[in-house]
């Protein structure tokens, strides 16, 4: 219960901080954080999560980084549930407080968008369904080769929450313009809900193409790590 209680919050925390910064803060008057911003505040609610409850449940945050462990032989097959259904819940509780939040200002319109992420239309760049299936798939495969490289046994010890944290970053500078970045389809969900219509329309990419990416991601690490000294 306690590692269950760890990914609630902590997945609670990444929407809250990295959902909660694109709504808020990025595009706020003459001083908002803009993409570069909302790219680090994601990475940064990555790290600080990994360094505060790594040690409770390994800080997974996403369906697809704990179906990508399972795959990489990092993780249980009978705590996936469990911990999927945590995710879930403490994404829809992030984006909960941040609609109860972000409502509290005249003129807001979750449909919008609420930090939700698309492909055609729905795109912040304009991009296609392709284009965003691609991208998803890809930058989550890079997404699990960091996670099960920097967790290897043999990498330096204590820095695995940068690298991750960094990795993450470097994902959002790359995809924000495609899909508005998921790479986790707890976070995607977790906004999706409030934003309705189109957000929910298109949300089975932000499941299958993250999931997708970590299997693969899982099996190129195996392929490439397995064996060495």
């Amino acid at each position: 219960m306690k590692q269950i209680g760890a990914e609630f919050f902590g997945t609670f925390w990444l929407v809250l901080g990295g959902c909660g910064s694109a709504v808020l803060a990025a595009a706020f008057p003459n001083v908002g954080i803009g993409l570069l911003g909302v790219a680090f505040a994601f990475g940064l609610t990555v790290l600080t999560m990994a360094y505060a409850i790594g040690h409770i449940s390994g800080c997974h945050l996403n369906p697809a980084v704990s179906i990508g462990l399972w795959a990489g032989g990092r993780f249980p097959a009978n705590q996936l549930l469990p911990y999927i259904l945590a995710q879930v819940a403490g994404g829809l509780v992030g984006g909960g407080i941040l609609y109860l939040i972000a409502s509290g200002k005249a003129g807001f319109d979750p449909t919008a968008g609420f930090a939700a992420n698309g492909y055609g239309e729905h795109s912040p760049g304009g991009y296609s369904l392709l284009a965003a299936l691609v991208t998803e798939v890809v930058m989550t495969m890079m997404f699990l080769l960091i996670i099960l490289g920097a967790t290897d046994r043999r990498a330096p010890l204590g820095f695995a929450p940068i690298a991750i944290g960094l990795g993450l970053t470097l994902i959002h500078l790359i995809s924000i313009p495609v899909t508005n970045t998921s790479v986790n389809p707890a976070r995607s969900l977790g906004v999706a809900v409030y934003a309705g219509d189109w957000a929910l329309g298109q949300l089975w990419l932000f499941w299958v193409a993250p999931i997708s990416g970590a299997l693969l991601g899982a099996f190129i690490y195996r392929l490439i790590a397995e064996g060495e000294d």
